[in-house]
C-alpha cells in the first residue's frame, strides 16, 4: 500500500459520532457501562458494528447498525464524552484532520429520557474541548434532528442547540432515511421549516441529509433548498441527475458534503464509475463540493483514504482536491477567528 500523503491538513465536515468510534473503545465503554452484548468475542463485536459490504446493501441497513448498537453504547455522559474525545484524536493522528465538525443526536443518547439531556450535551462538549486542547485542532458539534421524531422532540433538540451555541454547538442537521418522511413532497419538508427558521435567527448554521438514496430523484433536494434554506447539504448526490437542482445549488451557494465510501458501501451509487460521473457533473456545473468520511470506523475509512480514493481513481485532480478542502474551510460552521 502506498504511503499516505500527510502534507495536507484535512477538514471533515460530515462525520457522525455514531459511526466514528473505534471498536476497541466501544468494547471498553460497553463493558465499563455493563452493557449486555449479543456476542462474547471482541472480534465478533467488531463484525457486529462494521458495515461490511457483505451485510450492508442499503442506507437503512447501514443506519440500523448505528441505531441498534453504537448509539446505544454511547448512551451515557461518560460514554459520549469519551467517544467525542477519541474521535477527534483519532482523526488527527490518522489523517491530520485539523478541523472537524462532529454531528450526533443527543436525544438518541439519553435512553428515551431516562438520562438528563443536558448532562449528555455537557459531556460531549467536555470531550470536544479536551481533544481540542490536546491536539490543537478546531472542532464543533452539530445536533441532528431525526426524521422519525415528531415535531415536539425535534423542537427540543433545536432549543438545546440554541442554548449551547456559545459552547461549541454551531449548527443543526436533519438526518435519517428519506423514506421516513416521504421527503419528495414539499409539504412534508415544510414541517421542519419553523425549526430551521428559529435556528437560523439564533445564529446557528444548518445542513440537511437529502438526495442520498438510490431510487429517489432530486425532488427532495429541491424541496429542502426552497423550504429549509440550509447552508450545506449532506450527500445530495441525486441532484447530479437534475439540471434544476444543480442550478439552485449553484445560485444559492449551497455546498455539498460528499461521502464517497459511504455512498459506495450503502449502494447509493453503483460503483466508482457512477461516483466519478456524479462528482464530475457537479464540478462541471459549478456546484461546490467537499469530501468527507460520514462514519470512519463503521465504514473502515478515514479522511486520508477518502482523498486518496478520489485522487487515485482520477475523479479529481490534486488541484481540484485542494479546492474542495478550501471550500470546506470557507463553508465550515466553525468561526474563522
Amino acid at each position: 500500500m502506498a504511503q499516505k500523503d500527510m502534507t495536507r491538513e484535512l477538514i471533515d465536515l460530515h462525520i457522525h459520532v455514531g459511526g466514528a468510534v473505534a471498536p476497541h473503545i466501544l468494547w471498553a465503554i460497553a463493558h465499563q457501562g455493563g452493557f449486555k452484548l449479543p456476542v462474547k468475542s471482541y472480534f465478533e463485536f467488531v463484525d457486529l458494528i462494521t458495515a461490511s459490504p457483505d451485510k450492508v446493501g442499503s442506507l437503512d441497513e447501514y443506519l440500523k447498525i448505528m441505531h441498534t448498537w453504537t448509539e446505544k453504547i454511547q448512551s451515557s455522559p461518560m460514554a459520549i464524552e469519551r467517544s467525542v474525545y477519541e474521535v477527534i484524536g483519532k482523526e488527527y493522528r490518522s489523517s491530520r484532520v485539523t478541523q472537524i465538525e462532529l454531528r450526533f443526536n443527543p436525544m438518541k443518547r439519553n435512553l428515551h429520557s431516562e438520562l438528563d439531556l443536558d448532562h449528555i450535551i455537557h459531556a460531549a462538549i467536555r470531550g470536544m474541548e479536551k481533544a481540542m486542547l490536546e491536539y490543537n485542532v478546531k472542532a464543533c458539534l452539530i445536533f441532528c434532528l431525526a426524521r422519525e421524531f415528531d415535531h415536539k422532540l425535534n423542537a427540543i433538540i433545536v432549543d438545546k442547540a440554541i442554548k449551547y451555541r456559545n459552547r461549541g454547538v454551531r449548527g443543526i442537521d436533519l438526518a435519517g432515511t428519506e423514506a421516513h418522511a416521504i421527503e419528495l413532497k414539499p409539504e412534508v419538508v415544510a414541517q421542519y421549516e419553523d425549526l430551521f427558521d428559529r435556528a437560523r435567527k439564533a445564529g446557528l448554521k444548518s445542513t440537511v441529509h437529502t438526495g442520498e438514496t438510490r431510487g429517489t430523484g432530486a425532488e427532495g433536494v429541491i424541496a429542502v433548498l426552497e423550504k429549509l434554506k440550509p447552508d450545506r447539504i449532506g450527500h445530495g448526490i441525486r441532484a447530479a441527475y437534475d439540471e434544476q437542482a444543480m442550478k439552485l445549488l449553484k445560485e444559492r451557494d449551497v455546498v455539498l458534503e460528499l461521502c464517497p465510501t459511504s455512498n459506495l458501501q450503502t449502494k447509493a451509487v453503483d460503483g466508482i464509475k457512477e461516483l466519478e460521473h456524479i462528482i464530475r457533473t457537479f464540478w462541471d456545473r459549478g456546484v461546490k463540493l467537499t469530501i468527507n468520511t460520514d462514519g470512519p470506523y463503521l465504514l473502515n475509512t478515514d479522511m486520508r483514504r477518502e482523498i486518496d480514493m478520489v485522487e487515485t481513481n482520477r475523479i479529481l485532480t490534486p488541484e481540484q482536491i485542494d479546492q474542495t478542502l478550501a471550500w470546506a474551510r470557507e463553508y465550515s460552521f466553525i468561526p474563522k477567528s
